[in-house]
């Protein structure tokens, strides 16, 4: 099935591309969440349309991720953690545990924002990535310290 991306789909497109997807994955998933549209001229019609729209958020969206990107480069947040043997954590760092230390400094963020490859297990100081907007991203330093 032809559809119209209507948002940045990951391994499948971005914003305006035409694909040509399964049809379960189209008729079940891109559809109903309303990431995409059935190709035909009356959607490519109402795409366009929706196009200016979106820009313009678009725009206002990255400016105010820069302010706050402005905000946050520099920043330190701590952690502390218990720790056993060789400094090897109890549990992990998570990235709802990262979210929850910048609220305590009174930086409200939302934790999928926050970019963690893997859980952080061990103390120490570490560089985490904050996707803003899909153009804006701050690195922020976490200190994991022992209780």
């Amino acid at each position: 099935m032809r559809v119209i991306l209507n948002d940045e789909v990951k391994n499948v497109g971005h914003r305006g591309d035409v694909k040509n997807v399964a049809d379960g994955y189209a008729r079940n998933f891109l559809i109903p969440k309303g990431m995409a549209y059935q190709e035909t001229k009356a959607n490519l019609a109402r795409f366009a349309q929706e196009k200016k729209k979106y820009d313009v958020r678009q725009l206002k969206d990255k400016t105010a991720a820069e302010e706050s990107a402005g905000s946050l480069r520099g920043l330190s947040v701590k952690v502390a953690r218990k720790v056993g043997e060789q400094e090897v954590l109890y549990g992990s760092v998570t990235t709802a545990d990262i979210a929850e230390a910048l609220a305590a400094k009174g930086i409200e963020l939302d934790k999928r924002k926050i970019v963690l490859a893997d859980p952080i297990k061990r103390i120490g100081t570490f560089q985490i990535p904050i996707h803003l907007h899909k153009d804006v991203t701050v690195e922020i330093t976490l200190d994991v310290v022992a209780e």
